[in-house]
């Protein structure tokens, strides 16, 4: 191997690093200890990995050629290993190599055990979309990695991209505590809740901007490719699974929320209530569903969710026909409250974060009559800019990251 073999990754890096904007960064980018010499990024396809490392890469390094990037999907590999390419860059004084898509690269999760412990002065960042196969490298890399989760913009990301408004993200306890004092200061700014109907609709995936028009089309084509590449490059799943799970995802998302019966759904899909589950939990985890449990969920002991929503309301936009406001303002709050917090279903009321707050979530009109009198109760309230008391506005749960 020498660079001759080499040149179309270096091409293809250079070119993505040259069209690379450094003004607006996600929330992850400066909690990761970029130090560390094995670093995973999680999250779903489209969630901005790929640019965030780029934008570390441009921001970093004076001399780009201690760096590579290669996304490991590349067709490239049908004919190379990514061994020889991880000892020809090493020899050569690259020191930091960035792989994205690493799950579509056979025994990945060996290779950068032996990555790691071969070449002592080599940094690594990696990242994929599918977060099946890289949690599943947890048991492996647990003791030499650094793992972070990268979620989808969030309600005030969203409002910083678009140079709307700047505001700083709240932890929830903190928000519970001190909401009508950010909530004045950020109508003062802004029309907020034009801007939040916006972002329901077209704010989650950051891709929405080159999309233009054709965005909740895309949406919908990324939904498929999760189904049909993603969950297939890590999970032995035939043909006919994969049709199954796409079937799921459409019964789902013309029916949210669903209050699950397993043995309906079974049915329905010519599968076994063991398969179902297991189908549900896979798109959970590829986030293209949210389930929601009565008890913190268990990957590994897969229980009947009490509820099924689509991941984020951009996903419900894109492929829900009949859309109810109820519905996205749900889809919301379990989708942004649960990026930060533990969610479960409790006994009264519509969610319980961290088994601690109680919340019911709805319009304008919504009152405590289903949870009075309980401790740590709050509303998520739709289509009011302030607050008082425990009423919350809904936007404000997107101010969390």
């Amino acid at each position: 191997m020498d660079y001759v073999d080499i040149q179309p990754l270096i091409n293809i890096y250079h070119r993505k690093l040259a069209a690379t904007d450094l003004r607006f960064k996600r929330y992850l980018y400066d909690r990761i200890n970029w130090d560390v010499r094995l670093v995973g990024i999680k999250g779903a396809r489209g969630v901005g990995k790929t640019t965030m490392i780029m934008q570390h890469i441009k921001e970093t390094f004076d001399n780009m050629d201690d760096v590579l990037y290669v996304s490991l999907d590349n067709l490239w590999f049908n004919n190379h290993k990514l061994e020889d390419l991880v000892e020809f860059l090493y020899t050569h004084g690259v020191t930091h190599i960035y792989f994205d898509e690493v799950h579509k690269y056979k025994g990945w999760t060996a290779l950068l055990k032996n990555f790691y412990d071969s070449y002592p002065d080599l940094n690594i960042v990696y990242t994929g979309s599918a977060m099946l196969a890289i949690e599943n490298s947890v048991a492996d890399l647990s003791r030499r990695q650094s793992l972070y989760t990268l979620h989808g913009l969030s309600f005030r990301e969203y409002l910083e991209y678009e140079g709307i408004v700047t505001i700083p993200p709240m932890e929830l306890e903190k928000l519970l505590t001190s909401h009508t004092k950010y909530a004045m200061y950020v109508t003062s700014e802004i029309k907020v809740l034009k801007h939040f109907d916006q972002y329901l609709r077209t704010g989650y995936y950051p891709y929405y901007k080159e999309a233009g028009e054709d965005y909740l089309m895309r949406v919908g084509e990324v939904a498929r490719l999760v189904i049909d590449s993603d969950i297939p490059a890590v999970k032995d799943i035939t043909y006919t699974t994969a049709q199954k799970i796409k079937k799921l995802l459409m019964v789902i998302a013309e029916n949210v929320p669903l209050e699950t019966n397993i043995n309906k759904l079974s049915l329905q899909l010519e599968s076994t209530r063991d398969q179902t589950l297991k189908m549900l939990y896979l798109l959970d985890r590829a986030e293209l569903l949210w389930l929601l449990t009565d008890k913190i969920k268990d990957y590994k002991h897969l229980t009947g969710p009490k509820k099924v929503y689509l991941n984020n309301t951009n996903l419900m936009h894109a492929l829900s026909g009949k859309i109810s406001e109820g519905t996205v303002r749900e889809t919301f709050f379990a989708n942004q409250v649960g990026a930060v917090s533990t969610l479960t279903m409790p006994k009264q009321g519509g969610f319980i974060a961290d088994e601690k707050y109680l919340f019911e979530v709805g319009g304008s009109r919504k009152t405590f009559d289903q949870i009075a009198d309980l401790p740590n109760s709050y509303l998520a309230i739709d289509d009011i800019e302030t607050s008082s008391g425990n009423r919350i506005p809904l936007w404000m749960f997107g101010c969390l990251y």
